[in-house]
């Protein structure tokens, strides 16, 4: 009997890179996957083992070891492991065991190098694009600077015991550095207060140099992660201060270390999946900044952070809609929850607010419309409680214009394709970036596929949403300089959402629409564009390099401020970027400016 691969197909669709696959091939490669079974606790592999192949996890949760024993990542449902050791002859390089009943998909190796070949997805992502689930988290690799997670927190030499004991609790470290004439003399911590000061007896009001400890061992910024773990271990310290030309930038400690470990993203889908309250996702979803940063220290591509960040805010959706289900009962009817927007195209960064609607069967009656209604604000009350603030354009489900059946939806297509005035054409850019989340995917697929058709071949209403696409243009000043903001809390800087990401995105749609692409993500409509040939080879090689280094410097930026305790903005001050950074920003932005120029005069295939 042949098999039924119907389910796992399914399951690679909301799987990166899988989803990039054509939908031919992606058949095929369902085909060729196997099933294994481990039982928590059991090994999936040891190093220096061979491997079959590429693990894709199913169900269940695997971790992973490197060769001194140090966790590296937790990783569940649709993160992939093994590809390392598959670039290794074969040989394993970590440890990988269940730490709960698993379910794993297996991709032979020789499947899995042909899509490595042939498909510039599975090449960014696995090679240039380092996989998120070991490489992300190579804490071993990192750079000091990278793994400070605040300014440093410091004292005079000569402030009493009771003062540094007070600086520390107030600042919630367990350490200070201790300084003299603007330089580190020394180091003191909570357990010198409890073994110098409690147990002995001390007065607090002495100096606090009586009990810190002089001339500690330091690490530059420019030192890796492995010079702590190996300083940490064999000299049996928790704190090491980094310095640089003499001046302290931070402290690292052993609770760093087990933070960044802890967090990656398969690791806050677990806690999300688990919340029995939004409470709970709330908790989980405050270490976005802090993972955003890790993914970003790690060198990840932009594409990979901004899908690990995404994929935690669609779990905590579809946490919230089987939280909502419970609390109302079954629906009434079938339907189904999609985002659109940066979460729509897996785009989300540090800053995100929701746009989301639900398409309902067209079986619903006035009846059943307050079921949904209270589904709706349960679930965009929860996603605010849990940090994804509400829509200021109020596109949410909770609109009832946003919520409606099938056919209304259609005639909303139909309506904006027939008749592009202003209003039109905007919502009908944020509703070509749709992505079901959650629910009946039927409701969506055809009618996608029929509005995608459609909307390419009315000439009118691609020009409006070409003109649409022109209305953000990079900031690009007179004599090689940029077009800063002049005033207010970000004067001097520029919008890199505005001015530099959300005029690619706009094109990604228009070039998507000319060739009826049917990817969401805007740098999968790049390279899809370019592929099918609505732009140019050269003209998609161009335009994507730019997103990259735009995208990339906003990315970086963010993490920078998270750092630094900030909440992270999409703004950027060219003055602090280097001279070779500013020159490259720029041209990106010329790009750009190029691109936008040969769509509204009708030469984006020759661009």
């Amino acid at each position: 009997m042949a098999r039924d691969d119907s389910a796992i197909i399914a399951f690679l669709e909301s799987v990166h890179p899988y989803d990039s696959l054509p939908r031919d091939e992606l058949a095929r490669v369902a085909g060729s996957f196997g099933r294994r079974e481990v039982a928590g606790g059991g090994d999936v592999f040891t190093i220096g083992t061979p491997l079959e192949g590429l693990y894709l996890v199913r169900e269940g949760a695997i971790e992973v070891r490197d060769g001194h024993g140090a966790t590296v990542s937790v990783l569940g449902p649709r993160n992939s492991f093994g590809e390392r050791g598959l670039m290794r002859e074969g040989l394993a390089v970590t440890h990988a065991r269940a730490s709960e009943d698993s379910v794993l998909l297996l991709l032979p190796g020789d499947v899995f190098h042909r899509l490595l070949a042939e498909y510039p997805a599975f090449e960014r992502y696995f090679n240039r694009g380092r996989s998120p689930g070991l490489r992300g988290s190579d804490l071993a690799t990192l750079k000091v600077g990278d793994l400070m997670n605040r300014r440093p927190v410091t004292c005079a030499a000569g402030d009493s015991i009771a003062a540094a004991a007070k600086r520390m609790r107030d600042a919630k470290v367990s350490s200070l550095g201790v300084l003299e004439n603007g330089k580190l003399w020394g180091v003191v911590t909570t357990r010198d207060l409890s073994n110098r000061v409690l147990a002995e007896g001390r007065d607090p009001s002495r100096p606090v140099r009586e009990v810190a400890t002089p001339d500690p061992i330091t690490l530059p910024p420019s030192a890796l992660g492995s010079d702590i773990l190996n300083l940490m271990l064999e000299r049996g310290i928790g704190h090491v201060p980094v310095v640089e030309a003499g001046e302290m930038r931070g402290m690292i400690t052993h609770t760093d270390l087990t933070r960044f470990q802890a967090i990656n993203s398969a690791q806050i889908i677990r806690e999300v999946a688990a919340a029995g309250d939004v409470a709970a996702m709330g908790r989980a979803t405050a270490r976005i900044p802090q993972l955003l940063v890790q993914l970003v220290a790690a060198h990840n591509a932009h594409e990979v952070v901004t899908r690990l960040v995404t994929d935690v805010a669609d779990a905590v959706t579809r946490r919230l809609l089987a939280l909502a289900e419970a609390e109302l009962g079954p629906p009434p009817v079938p339907y189904l929850w999609l985002a659109c927007g940066s979460q729509g195209r897996q785009e989300q960064t540090g800053v995100s607010d929701q746009d989301n609607c639900l398409f309902l069967d067209d079986s619903v009656t006035d009846d059943d419309m307050p079921y949904f209604e209270r589904l709706a604000r349960f679930v965009c009350d929860g996603l605010d409680a849990a940090g994804y603030y509400y829509c200021p354009g109020d596109m949410m489900a909770t609109n009832p214009r946003w919520r409606q059946p099938v056919r209304v939806w259609r005639q909303y297509f139909r309506g904006w394709i027939e008749s592009p005035v202003p209003e039109a054409q905007m919502l009908a850019s944020v509703m070509f970036d749709l992505r079901p989340i959650g629910g009946e995917m039927r409701l969506f697929s055809d009618l996608h596929a029929e509005t995608l058709a459609a909307a390419s071949r009315n000439s009118i209403f691609v020009a409006h949403m070409i003109s649409n696409a022109l209305k953000h243009a990079p900031p690009l000043g007179l004599l090689r300089g940029f077009a800063t903001i002049r005033s207010g809390e970000y004067k001097n800087h520029v919008d890199m959402k505005l001015g530099g990401v959300i005029p690619i995105v706009d094109l990604g749609r228009v070039y998507a629409l000319r060739g009826r692409l049917a990817d969401v993500n805007t740098r999968a409509r790049l390279v899809a564009a370019g592929e099918a040939g609505v732009i140019s080879q050269s003209g998609a090689r161009d335009l994507l390099d730019a997103y990259d280094l735009i995208a990339e410097m906003r990315l970086k930026s963010q993490a920078a401020l998270v750092r630094s305790g900030r909440k992270p903005d999409n703004y950027l001050a060219p003055a602090d970027l280097s001279d070779f950074d500013r020159s490259h920003l720029r041209d990106a932005f010329v790009v750009v400016r190029t691109m936008q120029s040969a769509v509204g005069h009708g030469r984006g295939t020759l661009a």
